[in-house]
């Protein structure tokens, strides 16, 4: 397997990189990588394939992002680099077909008659290829978009043994032929068609674990330099920083509400709070170092917009009852509240997202506060009591920084904008308006 260096860009083959210690015969520029010593093929990878990890979820070195963050993308590539092409599973089935149904169907043929033979070879054969497209359309293991792969290749494969069964069997004039291709080609393409009209299959795993991709990073960092973009663990601060008087004596007219220090600090180290002219906080108190003063700045303005940006879970759907009731945030304010998401019903609305399954979540999901759940629909409830939920830290930093600032725009015009809808104009809380985007991203 050849490999190019990162630094030079020559092509070094297995026997060069073994030759040179695992370093680029060229320009003796290490190789992190080695994918013929992994034994878990799955997670054998080059370092130009984690070389454009890196570039794309920080968009060429121009965005920040979180170790999970890139603990999603890595994980979701590898899994769509196990789909089959199209034409290659083609290619590859034709040739298996051609050769096992031959020298099977020979073998068979010793204890059955001639032409029965071939046809419990040919039929056998096919089972595994439907069976296996058909698990791996099912399987946690897999990324919702090899999900969706896996389904269209069972639709090809059945168009593909209705076409060259039925057509084998009118050719050598053999009847229970035609039955078995008619009946194998139909199933597959109803398997494949079922299978795309379903509900989304909840509950996808890792291919990776957080350790290991941290790991991957730091070794990456060893050789090729610091990763500038990649942020640390978020660090609260004891000490308060000190404010400028004459800054402290404003407020900010929009806040930005994050159920996680992660996801604040994203949002910081990426400008969201100078190209918007917001403040931005997490519920527990990040940036420690400033909090008080910001929230004392909050409470001066009698027009502030409040947004809350959460990951569809237990915790984050209660953020906006949380921002509304606790004393430390809004209670009896009569403050505009919009939910950016993820809701579950944004979840609801798509296929494509990471969503898993946790017992402690389904738990957690049933001890919400009836406050919190008169909000949701019985739709939604079900969702999170299933342990259903996605983070916020599973979309890449381009798609999270689009979410947000569409999510700003929308709030212009909150009363005449189709895309914001209003759940809550009478809260008791102390009056303020509640709206949830109907989208996410």
């Amino acid at each position: 397997m050849g490999m190019k260096c990162v630094q030079c860009q020559t092509d070094n083959i297995l026997s060069d990189r073994i030759r040179n210690s695992g370093r680029c015969k060229r320009c003796n520029h290490p190789f992190v990588f080695e994918p013929n010593t992994v034994t878990d093929k799955k997670l054998a990878f080059t370092d130009p394939f984690f070389k454009n990890a890196i570039e794309d979820i920080s968009s060429q070195n121009m965005l920040f992002f979180t170790p999970k963050q890139f603990l999603y993308l890595i994980d979701q590539r590898l899994k769509n680099r196990t789909s089959s092409n199209l034409w290659n599973w083609i290619l590859g089935y034709l040739v298996q077909s051609f050769f096992l149904v031959n020298f099977g169907g020979i073998f068979i043929s010793s204890i059955f008659s001639d032409t029965a033979g071939f046809l419990i070879v040919w039929t056998v054969f096919n089972i595994i290829w439907i069976r296996g497209f058909f698990a791996n359309s099912q399987s946690t293991e897999q990324s919702v978009r090899s999900r969706k792969i896996n389904a269209t290749n069972l639709q090809t494969l059945g168009i593909i043994i209705l076409v060259t069964g039925i057509s084998g069997s009118l050719i050598f004039n053999y009847f229970p032929g035609y039955i078995a291709a008619s009946a194998l080609g139909l199933f597959s393409y109803w398997l494949s068609i079922s299978q795309k009209k379903r509900p989304q299959i909840t509950g996808e795993i890792f291919l990776v674990n957080q350790a290991q991709s941290d790991k991957w990073l730091r070794d990456w960092q060893t050789v090729n330099g610091t990763l500038e973009k990649l942020l640390p663990a978020p660090r609260q601060e004891a000490l308060p920083a000190s404010i400028d008087r004459e800054v402290s004596a404003y407020s900010f007219d929009r806040a930005i509400i994050c159920d996680s220090d992660e996801i604040a600090q994203f949002l910081i180290a990426n400008n969201v709070h100078f190209e918007n002219n917001c403040a931005i906080l997490s519920i527990s108190g990040y940036p420690q170092s400033i909090f008080n003063t910001v929230i004392e700045m909050l409470r001066r303005n009698a027009d502030l917009k409040v947004y809350a940006l959460h990951n569809a879970s237990p915790g984050g759907v209660g953020l906006v009852h949380q921002l509304r009731t606790n004393p430390e945030w809004f209670a009896n304010q009569a403050v505009t509240i919009f939910d950016l998401g993820i809701s579950p019903r944004q979840i609801l609305a798509t296929r494509d997202m990471f969503v898993q399954q946790s017992q402690t979540m389904a738990q957690t999901a049933r001890q919400l506060p009836d406050a919190v759940r008169q909000g949701l629909t019985a739709e939604e409830l079900a969702w999170l009591e299933a342990g259903n939920f996605v983070e916020l830290e599973s979309f890449t930093p381009q798609r999270l920084l689009r979410v947000v600032n569409y999510g700003l725009a929308q709030s212009v015009d909150s009363q005449g904008n189709e895309g914001l809808i209003l759940v809550d104009d009478n809260v008791g809380y102390g009056g303020g308006y509640v709206f949830v985007s109907d989208s996410f991203g």
